[in-house]
């Protein structure tokens, strides 16, 4: 095995989640408030920086998401791309549910449920746009808060590492396509330009930048790599929460209007991260993978890589637009559901590896 895969391994198999990542619901909930109140004290400041745009792509936000984005990837090795052979199955499993069924099934949900139960609720001229940001935020598996997930399961650092990688690479070749695919079944109009944008700007070059920076941190010793990668991180925090408060700051007026639009967007979001978790764990199960990687082939499937949903939303549709919000209440239950994902997968191991009877306490 490569040194730099060695480095990858130990970085997916480290420390538990930070203060910040445990309270990530509470860093979002302030953002709400001082996002909508900022908006409502200062319209004209946040209006012009929304109107900073080149080629519809705002450039306060494009630069922010590269801030979160990039310390994100420099944690992914490519190279660890043939330890996918070693559980192909639990890999098979994760492919699966991500592209074929995870965007599919929450495409379904929010035209259930958007267009349908809760539309006389919702503002009507933002429908397609909630519909679009539902698909946005399924159609980005996770990437770095899946080595949390995995850690706090037990799972297999090397399986974890091999399936962010596939996933962040199909993800260069396959987001555009299955977003356009599902905006036009949905009759929503697939703007090609700005989507393929939005790839390049917020996937293809992010890509490039981090592992060029990664192969160049990991010359001068891991010393330094783990010393950038953690001021890096600092940023990166500073960067989402500097991105939310803008986006409340445009979308305030409208909450204020219907308060209840947060929780009628999170329950489509919640169906779908139970549903893709426990289909994933069940996969896995029934074709003989280990508990190890089931638990983190399970949690990819269930969270999201919601700052590049974040960055396409805003790209194609607009600071003040349904799409944006929908993403950002993916953001504000990630970590608390994802928490319930993970001590469900652990409390049932017993089931899992005896293939005994659930049990009853959760």
């Amino acid at each position: 095995m490569s040194v730099q895969c060695e480095v990858s391994v130990k970085q997916a198999a480290g420390a538990p989640m930070s203060v910040f990542e445990r309270w990530l619901t509470l860093w979002v909930a302030l953002c709400i408030l001082a996002g909508i109140g900022l908006g409502q004290w200062i319209p004209e400041s946040f209006q012009f920086l929304g109107r900073l745009e080149v080629a519809r792509v705002n450039i306060p936000v494009g630069l922010l998401i590269w801030v979160m984005i990039i310390p994100m990837l420099m944690k992914i090795d490519f190279g660890a791309l043939h330890q996918v052979r070693a559980h192909w199955k639990g890999i098979g499993v994760t492919l699966f549910v991500n592209w074929a069924v995870k965007p599919f099934s929450m495409a379904l949900l929010a035209w259930l449920f958007i267009r349908g139960l809760f539309a006389q609720w919702l503002p009507a001229e933002q429908l397609d746009s909630y519909v679009a940001g539902l698909i946005l935020l399924a159609a980005a598996p996770c990437t770095a808060m899946v080595f949390v997930w995995s850690r706090l399961t037990g799972g297999d650092p090397y399986f974890t590492l091999s399936q962010v990688a596939l996933n962040d690479t199909i993800m260069i070749f396959a987001f555009a396509p299955i977003v356009g695919l599902l905006l036009g079944l949905s009759s929503i109009v697939v703007p090609w330009a700005t989507l393929l944008t939005s790839v390049v700007l917020y996937i293809v070059i992010p890509v490039i930048i981090a592992q060029v920076w990664r192969q160049r941190l990991l010359k001068q010793g891991q010393e330094r790599f783990d010393a950038t990668l953690d001021t890096l991180g600092h940023a990166s925090i500073l960067a989402l929460l500097a991105t939310l408060i803008l986006l409340f700051a445009f979308q305030g007026e409208a909450i204020l209007r219907q308060p209840l639009i947060i929780l009628l967007l999170a329950i489509p979001i919640l169906i779908q991260v139970f549903f893709n978790s426990a289909l994933a764990y069940w996969l896995n199960r029934a074709v003989g993978e280990k508990h190890s990687v089931a638990c983190p082939s399970a949690l990819i499937g269930a969270s999201n890589f919601f700052e590049l949903a974040v960055a396409a939303a805003i790209s194609l549709f607009g600071f003040g637009s349904g799409a944006a919000l929908a993403t950002v209440v993916g953001v504000l239950i990630e970590v608390p559901v994802m928490l319930l994902v993970v001590r469900v997968v652990n409390r049932t191991k017993g089931w899992y590896e005896r293939g005994g009877a659930i049990p009853a306490r959760v």
